[in-house]
C-alpha cells in the first residue's frame, strides 16, 4: 500500500470540500443566519487545515494501482461523510453525531433517505448544504479531481474504475481526464437545464436551486456527438427504457381507480417509476397507499436500478442483461454441451472476466443484504420495513415502504441499525467493493 499517496489524495479532498462548505456560508449570509454562517466557516477552516496536514505528506512514488483506488475512494467517501455531518451536529439541526452522518451520507450518495420529520423547518444554509451533497456526490468528487491530478501508472482509470458505477467503465475518449471533463460538462449543464425548467414552473430561485441538485451518461455523449445510432443500438438503453414503459403501464392500469382520470394516473405512475428505477428519491404521492402490485413493481425497480456508468444505484440494468445472457447460454450448453455460445452484449464479445465480475457482484451484493437484512431486524419493525429499508439504502432509492414510507422516515431505527444503513448507502454508491477491500488485512500490507 503506497500510504503516502493515499494521504495525499485525500488532502485534496479536504482542501475541496472546504472550499464547497463556503457556499452554504454565502447562503447562510443572503439568509442573515450569521451564527449558521460561522459554523460552515468553521468546517471549511477545519476541513481545509486538515487537508493542509494531509498535503505535506511526501509521496516518493506517484503510481497508484487498483489497491490505492479502491482505499482512496473508500476513505474519501467515509472522510466527506464525516466533515459533511459537521455543520448538523454544531447548528444543533441534528445533535445525534449518528443522525447527522446519516443524513450527510445519503445526501452524498444521492440516496434521499432522512431522519428528519420536517425538512422544511431547517435553517436556510443547512437546507442549501443538504441538497448540495446530493449534487456533489451525483457524480463524485473523485471524478472532478481525475481533470487536475497529475498522476501516473494507470492511476486515473483505477480512481474511475473505483468510483463509478457499473460492471465495466469505459473512457468516452482515449484521455481520462478528458472523460472527466466531458462527464462534468454534461452534469453541469443538465441541472442548469434542469435549473431553468423549474424556474419556468413557477418555483422560487432557492427552491429550484435545492430541486436541481437532485441514463447513462455515456448515452448522453454520443448523443451530443450525433452519434444517434449507436446510442439507441445500446441494449441497455433500449432494455432500461422497455423496463421503464411496461412498468408505468401496468402501474397506471393497477391505481387507475385511485385518480381522478387516466391523465393523472399516468401522472403519477410515471414519475414514481422514474424515480425508483433512477434512484432519485422524490415521490410526488404517498405510494405506499397503492395496491400491492404497484408497490411489487416499485421495490422491483429498486433491484434493478439505473444504467452502467450512470451515478444511480441499484445492480444495473447491463448486470441484469449479463446475467440473463449467461443463464441462456448455460441453458444452450446443458442441453447441447458441445455447442459454442458466447455472450455478446451490443454486438460484440463479452469475456469471462466481465461475467465472473458480474457474479462475484451480484454474489457480495445478496450477502451484504441478507446480513443487514437480519441486523436491523432487531429493531423489531415488520419485516416489509425492513427489507424496503434495507433495499432503499444499499440501492440508493430513498423511501421504502409502511413505517419508511415516502410520508416517513428512518429516524425509528436505532444507532446501530443505522450504522448499518450508512455502510449500506455507501455500499450501493461505491458498487461494494471499495467498502468490502477496507476490511481484508492484505490491503493495508506496504509494498
Amino acid at each position: 500500500m503506497n500510504y503516502a499517496i493515499v494521504l495525499r489524495l485525500l488532502s485534496y479532498i479536504l482542501l475541496t470540500e472546504g472550499a464547497l462548505l463556503l457556499l452554504p456560508a454565502v447562503a447562510s449570509l443572503c439568509y442573515g443566519e450569521w451564527f449558521v454562517m460561522g459554523v460552515f466557516l468553521f468546517t471549511a477552516a477545519l476541513s481545509a487545515l486538515a487537508g493542509a496536514l494531509f498535503h505535506r505528506v511526501k509521496a516518493k512514488s506517484q503510481i497508484f494501482y487498483m489497491r490505492e483506488g479502491f482505499v482512496t475512494t473508500a476513505l474519501c467517501w467515509l472522510l466527506i461523510s464525516v466533515v459533511g455531518a459537521v455543520p448538523f451536529v454544531l447548528t444543533g439541526c441534528i445533535p445525534n453525531p449518528v443522525d447527522a452522518l446519516f443524513e450527510t451520507v445519503s445526501g452524498f450518495t444521492t440516496t434521499g433517505a432522512s431522519i428528519l420529520p420536517a425538512v422544511a423547518d431547517l435553517p436556510k444554509g443547512i437546507l442549501f448544504w443538504r441538497s448540495f451533497t446530493h449534487w456533489v456526490g451525483g457524480m463524485g468528487v473523485l471524478v472532478f479531481l481525475l481533470s487536475l491530478l497529475p498522476l501516473t501508472g494507470g492511476s486515473h482509470v483505477n480512481l474511475m474504475k473505483a468510483e463509478s458505477p457499473g460492471p465495466q467503465v469505459d473512457k468516452l475518449v482515449p484521455k481520462v481526464q478528458s472523460t472527466a471533463k466531458i462527464l462534468y460538462g454534461i452534469y453541469l449543464a443538465l441541472t442548469v437545464i434542469e435549473f431553468i425548467f423549474l424556474l419556468f414552473g413557477r418555483m422560487s430561485v432557492f427552491d429550484a436551486m435545492l430541486t436541481a441538485f437532485g441514463v447513462n451518461f455515456n448515452a448522453y455523449f454520443l448523443l451530443l456527438m450525433r452519434r444517434f445510432r449507436r446510442a439507441a443500438a445500446s441494449e441497455e438503453v433500449r432494455a432500461y427504457f422497455l423496463i421503464i414503459a411496461v412498468a408505468v403501464g401496468i402501474i397506471t392500469c393497477n391505481i387507475y381507480s385511485m385518480y381522478n382520470g387516466l391523465g393523472e394516473a399516468l401522472r403519477h405512475a410515471a414519475f414514481q417509476v422514474g424515480s425508483i428505477i433512477t434512484t432519485t428519491g422524490f415521490s410526488s404521492c404517498d405510494f405506499d397507499l397503492w395496491p400491492t402490485l404497484s408497490k411489487e413493481i416499485l421495490v422491483m425497480l429498486m433491484f434493478v436500478g439505473a444504467c452502467a456508468g450512470s451515478t444511480g444505484g441499484g445492480i444495473k440494468v447491463s448486470r441484469l442483461l449479463l446475467l440473463g445472457k449467461s443463464l441462456k447460454k448455460e441453458l444452450k450448453q446443458a442441453l447441447h454441451p458441445q455447442v459454442v455460445a458466447p455472450v455478446r452484449m451490443d454486438g460484440k464479445l463479452v469475456n469471462h472476466e466481465t461475467i465472473r465480475a458480474t457474479n462475484v457482484y451480484v454474489a457480495a451484493y445478496l450477502f451484504i443484504f441478507a446480513a443487514s437484512f437480519l441486523l436491523i431486524s432487531l429493531d423489531g419493525f415488520d419485516m416489509v420495513t425492513n427489507f424496503t429499508a434495507i433495499a432503499a439504502t444499499l440501492n440508493n432509492i430513498g423511501p421504502g415502504l409502511n413505517q419508511v414510507g415516502p410520508m416517513m422516515n428512518f429516524s425509528g431505527y436505532s444507532n446501530p441499525a443505522k450504522l448499518v444503513m450508512i455502510f449500506d448507502m455507501l455500499a450501493g454508491r461505491l458498487e461494494i467493493f471499495p467498502m468490502l477491500v477496507l476490511f481484508l488485512p492484505d490491503t493495508w500490507r506496504r509494498f
